[in-house]
């Protein structure tokens, strides 16, 4: 079978989900162009080179000239208003990009002035002014990127710091003067040149780079041929390649909608060949795409963003995110596999698949670029340059290979994918960064922890679901990345300080329970974006995607519960209770589909199939469930209730089996 992802044919879907417009033949240049000048200025501020010392010689200086770079992008690829996307560049869009890069340039001559002589505090007419200009573009360009709630939630409270002291209760602050906001906003180390900005400069782009490297070379169709030699002729074995496929892919891209549109339009319809309905095709694939994001080494801009505010290696929170994301597609597969049995789903002829020899020859120096990467991050510690050494040996071995070798028009596509995904988070990132700019200008975030710890009542149960809550709400609106960071500023410490959580397990848990709107409806992005290719309709993509990721609603509550499960304890100890959460999830994920392996089919019949699947359901919970703690069970107890569940399910199972049995027998 084929398996070529036709990024082509891709090209105008994902243009058009994500609002790019199509730059005209006199500007392509300009993506790429601004790929090269980033990654010559970023490679001599991380190795430290000396080369560009008018730009990189000063850490503001580089972060400045980061967002002036990549900023003006914005107004030229994303159109005022989407019904726009297909028309040419308007005049005002030319000016508004020429103005950014002015306003930018302006701070980067100026950076050693602006720290040294305290401009964030006191500055020269002219800088203030600019200071104006800069906010305004800011969030104009994190609405054309990140859409309209970033926007408004960025905007709002960028302009906090002068109404706060007549907003009414908790919230009430010292006001500050429209000078005084403008220029902390643009002039601070807090705000726009703060801990998100700083996390994109430091870390993110070279994984980004190494994410899109890895795509145009073929390490998609690598990953996806690997996959579907391996797992394509068992039951349900597309589906079980989405899996496979997406997790590494997403791993690598960071991005639940890009990650569909690649590896769905191969695995979708080959879902849909075994006999697969359209929407549960696509809901298997919005699942696979946003565990991806989640699972390790590289999980994203967020993951990043998280280890500065949590001021750890990267690499400690890439370790902490293994076994969650082992057990989310452990349970997405046996959810798969467990339907794929139920209704009798074979996988694809042996003579269809790719060869496994063939695959791994072509394919083989992708395996090793990972291990290298892997070996730097977690051996090494070297995560700030760990993807350049990764991304440089990726190249050379491609172009040794006959099979994946680039021409010059794979260069330019590969340079231009990467500014469009550049500009996409600077925006972003710059325009959130006012938010917690905002919160620190005003004081308000050393003390909106105490207020969140007295609403509850300083119940940590309830402190959780109001973090679930709230993470989950603003998933909807806004990026999980500008999510994360308002939750992180504002919610952790009191999760944290009021509930005496784990910090990591804390953070943690704000990115999963953000990520769920990928597969919630009414939202559901990622299973809107599958339905797209699968051609099915969005809301019951959505809630067939709910279902199957039904998982991911409990893990956070399991690791915030109990902090083994994020490596964080005694090696015994993260064993004992790994095991016990597989358990517990494979009977969560079989009782979701109505078929248990060793057992088969639980039950016949309508209210048969409620009992006894609530049975088996009950028993996994119990058993997935930390015991101690919050919990006012011990670890032996919840066994104990888990095996009292659990065994009259199996029983009742199998009575009604042998009863169905029966009655075919007396039929025929």
């Amino acid at each position: 079978m084929t398996t070529d992802t036709s990024p082509a044919n891709n090209k105008q879907v994902k243009e058009k989900i994500s609002q790019i417009r199509e730059l005209p033949s006199a500007l392509r240049w300009v993506p790429a162009t601004v790929t090269v000048i980033l990654m010559l200025m970023t490679l001599d501020y991380l190795f430290n080179l000396g080369l560009l010392t008018f730009v990189t010689g000063l850490e503001t200086q580089f972060y400045y000239a980061v967002v002036a770079l990549l900023l003006p992008l914005v107004f030229l690829l994303w159109p005022m208003r989407d019904s726009q996307q297909e028309q040419p560049i308007p005049w005002y869009d030319y000016l508004l990009s020429a103005a950014t890069l002015l306003v930018g340039g302006y701070f980067v001559y100026n950076a050693v002035p602006i720290l040294e002589r305290g401009w964030a505090f006191s500055a020269p007419e002219l800088a203030i002014y600019a200071s104006y200009a800069y906010w305004v573009l800011i969030i104009e360009a994190a609405r054309r990127a990140g859409g309209l709630p970033i926007a408004i939630i960025a905007g709002l409270f960028s302009l906090y710091p002068l109404v706060a002291d007549i907003v009414p209760g908790p919230i009430q602050a010292f006001p500050s003067t429209l000078e005084q906001t403008a220029m902390y906003h643009t002039m601070s180390t807090e705000s726009i040149m703060g801990v998100p900005l700083q996390a994109f400069a430091g870390l993110v782009i070279g994984f980004l780079v190494f994410g899109v490297v890895l795509q145009k070379s073929g390490g998609g169709k690598f990953f996806i041929n690997l996959a579907f030699a391996l797992l394509g002729h068992v039951r349900g074995g597309p589906a079980k390649v989405a899996i496979f496929s997406s997790g590494l892919m997403g791993s690598m891209s960071g991005s639940v909608i890009s990650n569909v549109l690649t590896t769905g339009v191969l695995s979708i319809p080959a879902m849909r060949r075994i006999g697969m309905s359209r929407s549960f095709a696509g809901g298997v694939e919005a699942c696979a795409s946003t565990g991806g994001v989640l699972m390790p080494p590289v999980m994203g801009a967020t993951a990043f963003v998280m280890a500065m505010f949590l001021d750890i290696p990267y690499s400690a929170v890439a370790l902490a995110a293994v076994i969650p994301s082992i057990l989310y597609f452990l349970g997405l597969f046996i959810q798969i596999d467990a339907y794929a049995a139920r209704n009798d789903i074979k996988g694809l002829p042996a003579i269809e698949l790719p060869s496994i020899k063939q695959t791994l020859k072509e394919g083989w120096y992708f395996i090793f670029v990972f291990g290298l990467l892997v070996w730097m991050l977690l051996v090494m510690q070297r995560e700030a340059v760990a993807p350049f050494y990764a991304t440089a040996l990726l190249l050379v071995l491609n172009q040794l290979s006959k099979h994946n070798r680039w021409g010059w028009k794979d260069v330019t596509e590969t340079l231009s994918s990467a500014a469009k995904l550049f500009a996409e988070l600077i925006a972003i990132l710059a325009g959130v960064g006012m938010l917690v700019g905002a919160l620190s200008m005003t004081g308000l975030s050393g003390t909106i922890a105490n207020d969140f710890i007295n609403i509850a009542g300083g119940s940590v149960p309830l402190l959780l679901i109001m973090g679930a809550v709230t993470s989950f709400v603003l998933g909807i609106g806004m990026t999980v990345t500008a999510a994360y960071i308002f939750l992180a500023v504002a919610l952790a410490p009191a999760l944290i300080q009021g509930g005496g959580l784990d910090p990591m397990a804390v953070h943690m848990f704000i990115l999963y329970w953000g990520m769920l709107s990928f597969i919630t409806p009414p939202v559901a992005l990622g299973a809107f974006a599958a339905a797209t290719v699968a051609g099915a309709r969005p809301m019951e993509t959505g809630l067939q995607a709910m279902r199957l990721g039904s998982v991911i609603y409990f893990i956070p509550f399991l690791f915030v519960l109990n902090p083994a499960l994020i490596m964080q304890g005694a090696p015994l100890m993260i064993i004992a209770v790994f095991i016990q959460a597989i358990l517990g999830i494979i009977l969560f994920a079989s009782a979701m589909q109505g078929y248990l392996m060793g057992v088969g089919r639980l039950g016949y019949g309508a209210l048969q199939e409620i009992v006894i699947r609530t049975l088996v359901l009950i028993a996994g919970l119990l058993l997935a469930l930390p015991g101690g703690g919050m919990v006012p069970l011990s670890q032996w107890e919840l066994i104990g209730l888990a095996a009292v569940a659990l065994v009259p399910g199996v029983l009742l199972a199998r009575l009604s089996q042998r009863h169905h049995r029966r009655l075919l027998t007396t039929n025929a």
